[in-house]
């Protein structure tokens, strides 16, 4: 991932933690920092899907609207 640095550093910061978020980094290093058993990365699967796919309902029927 490449950022440039045009102006202040920190804004250049800033606009790769957002980047780096919107790929989900963060949420997987957090998720690989300790052992998850094998029954409880399913049922994590399972909750992220179920959430994306109310999440998708809930987009599909504002644009109907």
């Amino acid at each position: 991932m490449e950022v440039r640095v045009e102006g202040s550093l920190e804004r250049a910061i800033k606009i790769l933690k957002k980047k780096l978020a919107a790929e989900g980094v963060f949420k997987e290093m957090k998720i690989r920092a300790f052992y998850e058993k094998p029954s409880v990365r399913r049922k994590r699967k399972r909750q992220e899907a179920e959430r994306k796919r109310r999440k998708a309902m809930r987009r599909a029927q504002r644009q109907s609207s």
